[in-house]
């Protein structure tokens, strides 16, 4: 994959305040086309905040958001729609309805570019299916595509919640806490997934993680946030025990000392690009 420097997503002092508590506070950041960026930071960090932010879920208190020279905070109406379509939005929970089977939720990533009564009747078309039913061969779930999603794991379900975010065709993926409920075999296989999208489809990834070491395995960048503050902002091998201190407090420093000079990632999931 071409590496391209110029930035996509800019950040310019995004603070977002609910009352009289800041959850992201003067945020600034540049994020280049086809960065894989792991958001670390403990829990009421602003992490999640942050990606609801990027993705108009919720308004900004100020600063602001641009995507390719566009004023994502501008937006409004159809093209507000078109920006969450291309900036696609993976959840802890995975955002799925249970009794459909799992064909038609991944089918669903698709119906913001339908007329309204085809949105209803979620009618879709015989290019959507091909797509849906690649994006599923492509995350090894081919086998379970008539399944009803209630009946699958939690990984087979974030899986399919990756697979629904492709049929969005995105930019930019959000992923918050993908791997927050799932246990080590299922959670490096939704790692996996995203990382096959970022390198061989060029998409960008910002993912929110608790875990120090997935995010060294897995990222080209990590940023670490605390009191909705970006207190670290570099490759993991300069993540030093004094700036997990600062994302953290001083419980990181059981994290194991070569954490930071590991920054090597595994081999992808060998898969063939949507085309």
């Amino acid at each position: 994959m071409t590496t391209i420097t110029d930035p996509m997503l800019r950040l310019k002092g995004l603070t977002k305040a609910f009352g009289a508590v800041t959850a992201v506070d003067g945020v600034t950041l540049d994020i280049p086309r086809g960065q894989m960026v792991g958001i670390l930071g403990p829990s009421g960090a602003g992490k999640s905040t942050l990606l609801r932010l990027v993705n108009r879920l919720i308004e900004p208190t100020s600063g602001t958001i641009a995507f390719g020279g566009t004023d994502v905070t501008r937006l409004r109406r159809q093209a507000l729609r078109d920006w969450r379509q291309s900036a696609a939005m993976i959840f802890q929970q995975f955002n799925l309805v249970p009794r459909l089977d799992v064909l038609t939720n991944v089918l669903l990533g698709s119906l913001n570019t339908h007329a309204t009564l085809a949105t209803l009747l979620m009618r879709f078309r015989d290019a959507e299916r091909i797509g849906a039913i690649r994006a599923l061969h492509r995350l090894g779930l081919i086998g379970q595509a008539l399944q009803r999603v209630e009946t699958l794991s939690g990984g087979q379900m974030q899986r399919v919640a990756i697979a629904r975010a492709l049929l969005q065709r995105p930019k930019l993926v959000l992923a918050d806490e993908p791997i927050a409920s799932l246990d080590p075999l299922n959670a490096d296989l939704v790692m996996d997934a995203l990382r096959t999208i970022n390198r061989e489809d060029g998409i960008t990834v910002l993912c929110n993680l608790h875990a120090l070491e997935i995010a060294g395995r897995y990222c080209d960048r990590i940023i670490g946030m605390h009191a909705g503050r970006v207190v670290f902002d570099g490759p993991p091998g300069r993540l030093t025990e004094d700036a997990r201190d600062a994302i953290y407090g001083r419980s990181a420093r059981t994290v194991p000392s070569s954490f930071a000079r590991d920054a090597a990632s595994p081999p992808p999931v060998r898969v063939a690009a949507i085309g």
